[in-house]
């Protein structure tokens, strides 16, 4: 179990209008976060220059669900990195969803982490592979290729200040949950990849999060796995009674310092 502080990170997706979603964050702004932790939600984009208002005063942080890879240009309907930069601190970055749904390519995925770097906001990477890559026995290799193609343009001091997010397509709003065994298989994986391609310090600094079907129930679990250092949250994050026990059990799985008395010495 890492030592590290917790991170964890409620995707909205596309759900609430802007007056429901800010309303929900007020009521997370006034949580108790514990120690140890760092909580961030991400909303729909019409949502957050007004959520990063309602934020400004807590330790939330705000997330982007996306973000693209040019600054600025004729590139109708979509929000730049440049945009974001001052409202969110983070931005999901090649989600399972935009991979397979949006047919976003690993080159594209490639200039957004670039982007977000370029831009001041920390990209929250997210790999995995499908149930049918599962099966056949490809989940070391499309962790590999995603994420060598993924962090192609980065330096090493930015590789250690990203967060990767192992989501399993299989394991997402398919009722399907990976075990411990292939949250642990895949942490490793992903150090092990990071650290042959930037060497022993991005390795170890690098921040990964598990996302797939994680709820209040299984998160203690997920949360114990070795090398992980927090979570990213689907479907549960869209309450409180469900999210706010997840932030609740990652404060939990944060080591205790122990305190010596020097006349037990």
């Amino acid at each position: 179990m890492s030592s590290r502080k917790k991170l964890v990170i409620g995707n909205w997706k596309m759900n609430f209008s802007v007056r429901q979603a800010t309303s929900y964050a007020g009521k997370l702004a006034g949580k108790q976060i514990p120690v140890g932790v760092t909580v961030g939600i991400a909303p729909q984009a019409l949502a957050l220059s007004e959520i990063s208002t309602i934020l400004q005063k807590t330790g939330l942080k705000l997330a982007a669900q996306n973000g693209f890879y040019k600054d600025e240009g004729a590139f109708t309907g979509e929000v730049s990195m440049t945009m974001l930069r001052g409202i969110s601190q983070y931005v999901l970055v090649g989600h399972s969803e935009r991979r397979h749904i949006l047919r976003e390519s690993n080159d594209f995925i490639r200039e957004k982490n670039a982007a977000a770097f370029r831009n001041g906001i920390i990209p929250v990477f997210c790999v995995g592979e499908t149930l049918t890559e599962r099966h056949n026995y490809h989940t070391n290799q499309v962790l590999s290729d995603q994420i060598s193609l993924g962090l192609a343009d980065l330096t090493a001091e930015e590789v250690s200040k990203t967060v990767i997010a192992y989501e399993p397509v299989w394991a997402i709003g398919t009722g399907e949950q990976a075990g411990p065994e292939d949250v642990q298989h895949a942490v490793e994986k992903i150090r092990t990849e990071v650290t042959q391609l930037y060497g022993e310090a991005a390795g170890s600094a690098v921040t990964i999060l598990y996302g797939g079907s994680v709820t209040k129930d299984n998160a203690g679990s997920y949360l114990m796995t070795p090398g992980l250092d927090g979570l990213l949250v689907g479907g549960a994050s869209l309450s409180v009674q469900t999210f706010w026990p997840i932030v609740e059990a990652a404060g939990e799985s944060v080591p205790k310092k122990i305190t010596v008395n020097k006349k037990e010495r």
